[in-house]
């Protein structure tokens, strides 16, 4: 029984230290000052985010390599203080500093914040492997939850005291969480005993053989699950990137539409504990094809909520594409584990979350077709054509 306890306190601290990662996900809402203030375009903002889904995913695989030779702690203090760094440079820029916005957001912040994401993901399986799709939709709900409460609470911040002093705070918090993180949290030691807790896990572990990330990369099922991820993905990250604009083309007030955006981010945070829950319980294939199904749904309710310029379908379909998002991340975590095995698992996670890379540009592509057509009916088409396609490649995948 005190093991347990003790995987639960190691389960919470991650989830608490990712919350406030998170933030990263609350773009649409904390960017609206920069346009407003200092000029900044759509494109250029989008264009800050897809930097920053590059970033993300570089640190993420620099911990992934880093996390077998270096101490975690490390690891974690330096994401603490590039994240903070990041947000404490963004917080000083100027009406001609959008490239400092690229090198503070998009380059440090996005950096500290993949490789908190990546490390602490990581040994949170080390401690759960007879649940880690529901340990993972756990943190993965922390993570994109974040983006509705702390992104509504930096809309209310900016209201009251200005946007730089609302960066300020936002980086602090984050810095403090992740270094808390770097002296607390740790890898699994062979007293901790873990395997005692799982019933059957010599079984189910004999049975995954652990692939190299070399390995793993030329198997044609990693392939294919790769590129599925990368479309479907798309889907949902460029509809973040865009949600309260959205909103608020089809007449929702500001503060409506900083709401309903919030509404995507926490349909995303509860729908990645379903999405563990489903895979431990009923599997890949299942979850998988629940996952497309809803992808495709997500844009056609957005097509038709523009369509008829209806706020409530808005809300709706940011509502379901937070579900088809939320389903991805988890997804990724557990697929890696149980066909590629544990022991190469921080770097093959690293490697298989680089479809955020891709996926990403196609945010900064959906700020293009506005910007060139004043409307989002174009962007949401090409995402309902993505959907489909990736559909098609999630009924592809499998284990062999």
């Amino acid at each position: 029984m005190e093991k347990r306890t003790s995987r639960a306190w190691v389960l919470i601290l991650g989830t608490i230290a990712i919350f406030f990662a998170g933030i990263l996900y609350a773009w649409s809402v904390i960017k609206t000052p920069l346009g407003d203030e200092l000029g900044f375009s759509p494109s250029q903002l989008s264009l800050n985010f897809t930097f920053t889904m590059i970033t993300f995913c570089l640190g993420g695989f620099l911990s992934g390599n880093l996390l077998p030779k270096v101490k975690l702690s490390y690891i974690l203090a330096a994401s603490a203080i590039l994240s903070f760094v990041g947000f404490f440079i963004s917080s000083r820029i100027g009406s001609n500093d959008i490239g400092l916005l690229y090198l503070s957001y998009g380059g440090f912040a996005g950096l500290g914040i993949g490789m908190a994401y990546n490390s602490i993901i990581s040994v949170i399986n080390e401690w759960f492997p007879d649940i880690k799709g529901t340990a993972s939709g756990v943190l993965m709900m922390s993570f994109g939850a974040s983006a509705l409460i702390l992104g509504n609470l930096a809309n209310a911040m900016i209201t009251k005291v200005g946007w730089r002093e609302t960066y300020l705070v936002l980086g602090c918090a984050m810095g403090i969480a992740l270094l808390l993180a770097a002296i607390l949290l740790r890898h699994t030691r062979e007293e901790d005993n873990i395997d005692s807790l799982v019933k059957n896990t010599e079984e189910v572990e004999e049975s995954i053989k652990d692939y190299k990330t070399g390995e793993m990369v030329k198997r044609s099922s990693f392939i294919r699950f790769f590129l599925f991820l990368v479309l479907a993905c798309a889907v949902g990250n460029s509809t973040v990137s865009i949600a309260r604009d959205v909103a608020v083309s089809v007449g929702a007030e500001a503060t409506l539409a900083a709401t309903l955006a919030g509404v995507l981010s926490l349909c995303n945070g509860l729908g990645r504990v379903i999405a563990g829950i489903l895979f431990d319980k009923f599997g890949q294939r299942i979850t998988m094809t629940i996952d497309g199904v809803i992808t495709i749904i997500a844009p056609v309710i957005m097509l038709l909520a523009l369509s008829s310029n209806s706020v409530i379908l808005v809300g709706i379909g940011l509502a379901v594409t937070g579900l088809s998002y939320a389903f991805q991340p988890p997804i990724t975590s557990s697929v890696v584990s149980s066909f590629y095995g544990k022991k190469y698992f921080p770097k093959n996670f690293s490697v298989a979350n680089m479809n955020l890379i891709p996926a990403s540009f196609v945010a900064t592509i959906s700020g293009v077709l506005y910007s060139n057509s004043g409307s989002y009916i174009g962007v949401f088409a090409l995402l309902l054509v993505f959907a489909i396609v990736s559909f098609a490649l999630n009924l592809s995948v499998r284990k062999a």
